[in-house]
């Protein structure tokens, strides 16, 4: 069912970026547009002008205006072919100016409207442009590509930016019907490609800690709001990051993709550890109104989960290890101990 909701979201962001970008294109094709026009009506004018003048009038300027545009089609007015010279160069120049001007520009305006993929970068912009509230990932590498996955599997709205488009991963990811951003995040346009200012989050997840930590800084700079998670590989460094700026800094171990796409959604979450062999984290979260487990209990969602509710905080008043009877309002503060699986789950159906 997620899945068949997925694909009618996907075909109805690219129903949306068809329309956006084919008004992007008509936008391009102002300038012929307009001179064609301003060649027809002008012309037109003069015809008329002349016509009175040679003593050849026409009914009116606008069966003037109306002669000068079919004969640029070559099409013959319903009328005498007229005598003079002047009148009949009319019927010779604007065919040039039609094939010149206009079918020039309609030739290309229809090769880049029919054929997109020579122009998949504007493509996959005008896709990023129709979308709110969407997650942006840096890095289709291994964990990039595992992020990405875990986020599509959630029903997230995905930009991703990567700088060598070709790769495997990138294509598996296309597939999908993410649209794929090939540039460099570090420069702002790139940012701005995956429209970063209606962005509720974004994921550093290439291997470079220096590239992250510059590209996480013009992010916030672009988006004061946005949630920055930031893969990084040294723990001290990663705490300073969290304390100075806010950032979600975790650690790059190949299992933690589940949990920088629950970061991703505006969860506290720490890094996993492992216990016994299981990787366990800890995250909060604000119970919403619409969770199917608002007006459950915490023995409810314990069972149904398989997780563990550490705390909870209900009317300005916390609980340590809540009793299985403990009932969940809306706006309540739990604390949930529980595997990246189970950790996504609870987050998804909170609506996180």
């Amino acid at each position: 069912m997620r899945s068949r909701t997925l694909t009618k979201r996907t075909r109805w962001r690219h129903a949306q970026a068809s329309i956006r970008d084919t008004v992007i294109l008509l936008r391009e094709f102002r300038s012929p547009l307009f001179w064609f026009s301003f060649a027809v009506i002008g012309g037109g004018f003069l015809y008329d002008f002349i016509a009175r003048l040679v003593d050849e009038p026409v009914y009116s300027l606008t069966e003037s205006i109306y002669i000068v545009l079919i004969a640029t089609f070559l099409q013959p007015a319903n009328r005498d072919f007229p005598h003079h010279l002047a009148l009949q160069a009319f019927h010779f120049l604007m065919p040039i100016v039609g094939l010149v001007v206009l079918a020039q520009g309609l030739a290309d305006f229809g090769s880049l409207l029919f054929n997109r993929k020579s122009r998949n970068k504007e493509w996959e912009m005008a896709v990023a442009s129709t979308l709110n509230k969407h997650i942006i990932l840096v890095g289709l590498g291994h964990l990039g590509y595992r992020v990405a996955a875990k986020l599509h599997e959630m029903g997230e709205n995905l930009v991703a930016i990567e700088l060598n488009a070709k790769a495997d991963t990138a294509n598996s990811v296309r597939a999908w019907g993410v649209p794929i951003i090939n540039d460099d995040a570090t420069r702002p346009a790139a940012l701005e490609a995956a429209n970063i200012h209606k962005a509720r989050a974004i994921i550093m997840a290439s291997q470079n800690d220096a590239m992250n930590l510059q590209i996480a800084l013009k992010a916030r700079s672009l988006n004061p709001e946005i949630q920055v998670v930031i893969r990084i590989f040294d723990d001290d460094f990663a705490h300073a990051l969290q304390d100075q700026f806010g950032f979600v800094a975790l650690s790059a171990t190949e299992m933690a993709a589940p949990v920088f796409a629950a970061a991703a959604s505006g969860v506290d979450v720490t890094n996993p550890i492992s216990v016994e062999g299981q990787l366990l984290s800890l995250a909060r979260m604000t119970v919403s109104k619409n969770a199917p487990f608002a007006v459950k209990t915490v023995g409810f969602v314990e069972d149904n989960y398989r997780l563990n509710i550490v705390l909870h905080r209900h009317n300005g008043q916390s609980e340590i290890h809540p009793s299985d009877k403990t009932p969940l309002h809306p706006g309540d503060v739990i604390a949930v101990l529980g595997g990246p699986e189970q950790l996504n789950q609870i987050l998804h159906d909170n609506g996180q």
